[in-house]
């Protein structure tokens, strides 16, 4: 499984493996299933922590599967394009949310034009456009960019805290 990370000055970035987390202390890969991904763990080689993913990650409709099916906490998606200036705005403020509720929430960004199929079962016809999920279900459903504090309000209304 792979997903790409996600920076607050690009929409496209270097990939990284959901399933494959470098140690920020020695840099050493660590293995992560898809229900870990908010989760905290040691690394293998120097036993240091490893945070719980704290960035957006890029996906297309097989880790999409695999990562909401397994979250043990709500995963955030942000449907969005490269030509669309408001997704643009908003990479910063997913950004933002990923690094603020690491571990309480899994943020992933799906590219609408590359999987239109996906963007369609969730009816989306505007981007950006954010659905909070836990499991499979839809749990909130917003279109339209928001600053970082109104979609922390707005994560809060659904139960995200």
């Amino acid at each position: 499984m792979t997903a790409t990370r996600t920076t607050a000055t690009s929409t496209a970035a270097p990939p990284v493996q959901a399933s494959v987390r470098a140690c920020p202390a020695c840099g050493a890969k660590n293995r992560t299933s898809a229900d870990h991904l908010a989760d905290a763990g040691r690394c293998g080689r120097c036993k240091a922590e490893l945070p719980p993913v704290d960035y957006p990650l890029d996906v297309g409709g097989d880790e999409f599967a695999a990562i909401t099916r397994g979250s043990r906490v709500p995963v955030l998606v942000d449907f969005w394009a490269t030509w669309c200036p408001p997704c643009r705005m908003a990479a910063p403020v997913v950004k933002t949310v990923a690094k603020d509720l690491a571990g309480k929430l899994v943020v992933l960004k799906v590219d609408s034009d590359q999987n239109p199929a996906l963007a369609a079962r969730f009816g989306v016809q505007g981007i950006p456009n954010f659905v909070l999920l836990r499991g499979e279900q839809v749990i909130a459903q917003r279109p339209g960019f928001m600053p970082a504090p109104e979609m922390k309000r707005w994560l809060a209304a659904a139960g995200v805290t």
